[in-house]
C-alpha cells in the first residue's frame, strides 16, 4: 500500500535566518566557509552511523573561525543553537524509521544556491573569476564538498566495510555525492555519466536528486553496517586484602590502593 506523501521536517523561517546569519559571520573568518558547505557538513553528520561531540565536529567544520567570530558568550551560544537547530532537522529528515516507512519519498531538503550559466558568465564579465573557475561553480558542488569533508575528517566513524559487497555498495553511494563536484564535461564526469546514466545525459537536477537519494541510502546503510565505537575496557578493582596487581607482593591496600578512601 502506498502511503500518502507527508511534508518532511523543516526549520522555521526564524531558524533559517539565524543559521544564515551564523554562516555569514563565519564566512568573514574563512575563505572556504559558506552556508552551503556548512549545510553539507551538517548533513553528513546527520547521515553518519553516530554523531561526534560538538567539541569534535565544530573545529573540524571551520577551524578556529567559530571562536573568533563569536567571542562573546551570548553570541557563541546563539550561533551554536542555530547550527544545532539545523542539525536537528537534518537528523529528523534522515530518521531511519521514517526512511524505511516511506522508501519512495525524498525527505532530505538541502540548502543550496542555484547557479545558472548566466550567473557564471556575469562573474566572468565582472572579472570576479576566470571562465575555468566559473565553470566549477555548479549547484550543489559546495554542499557536496562540505559533506565529503566529514567523511575525510572522521575516518573512525566513516569506516569503509571490509566485506567486499558492502564496500562496493558504500562506494557507489559516495560516488553519487562526489559527482556534484566533478567539473562538467571532464573525463571523470563523462565516466560517471556512462556508468550511471548510459541511456541519457544527466541534467544537474538529475545529479542533485541522486545525491540526495544517496544520502538517505547511506543513513540506512549504516543501520546494518555501522562500525562499533571503541570501548574502554575497565579492569575490576582488586579487593583491599588481595595481592596488588603490580606484582610488588604487598596487599592492594598497602600498595597502589593506599591512596583510596
Amino acid at each position: 500500500m502506498n502511503l500518502p506523501a507527508v511534508q518532511p521536517p523543516a526549520n522555521t523561517e526564524a531558524q533559517l535566518q539565524a543559521f544564515e546569519t551564523t554562516c555569514e559571520r563565519l564566512a568573514g573568518f574563512g575563505d572556504e566557509i559558506n552556508f552551503e558547505s556548512i549545510d553539507g557538513f551538517l548533513t553528513a553528520l546527520a547521515a553518519g552511523p553516530w554523531l561526534p561531540a560538538v567539541e569534535e565536529w565544530l573545529p573540524a567544520m571551520c577551524g578556529d573561525a567559530f571562536e573568533r567570530a563569536f567571542a562573546d558568550p551570548a553570541d557563541h551560544a546563539q550561533a551554536l543553537r542555530s547550527l544545532q537547530a539545523r542539525l536537528d532537522v537534518l537528523r529528523r529528515q534522515l530518521d531511519p524509521e521514517a526512511l524505511l516507512d516511506r522508501p519512495d519519498e525524498l525527505r532530505l531538503e538541502p540548502l543550496m544556491a542555484e547557479y545558472t550559466d548566466a550567473d557564471r558568465q556575469r562573474l566572468v564579465d565582472e572579472g570576479v573569476m576566470s571562465a575555468d573557475d566559473a565553470s566549477l561553480l555548479q549547484t550543489g558542488a559546495l554542499w557536496a564538498q562540505g559533506f565529503l569533508d566529514v567523511v575525510e575528517a572522521f575516518p573512525a566513524i566513516w569506516v569503509e566495510p571490509t566485506d567486499e559487497e558492502a564496500a562496493a555498495d558504500f562506494d557507489l553511494l559516495i560516488d553519487q555525492i562526489v559527482a556534484l563536484i566533478l567539473p562538467p564535461g571532464g573525463e571523470e564526469a563523462r565516466a560517471h555519466a556512462a556508468q550511471f546514466w548510459p541511456d541519457q545525459e544527466p541534467t544537474r537536477d538529475d545529479l542533485l536528486a541522486e545525491a540526495c537519494w544517496a544520502v538517505q541510502d547511506l543513513r540506512l546503510y549504516w543501520v546494518d553496517h555501522a562500525p562499533r565505537p571503541a570501548t574502554r575496557r575497565v579492569e575490576p578493582t582488586p579487593g583491599r586484602n588481595d595481592p596488588c596487581p603490580c606484582g610488588s607482593g604487598k596487599k592492594y591496600k598497602k600498595c597502589h590502593g593506599s591512596s583510596l578512601p
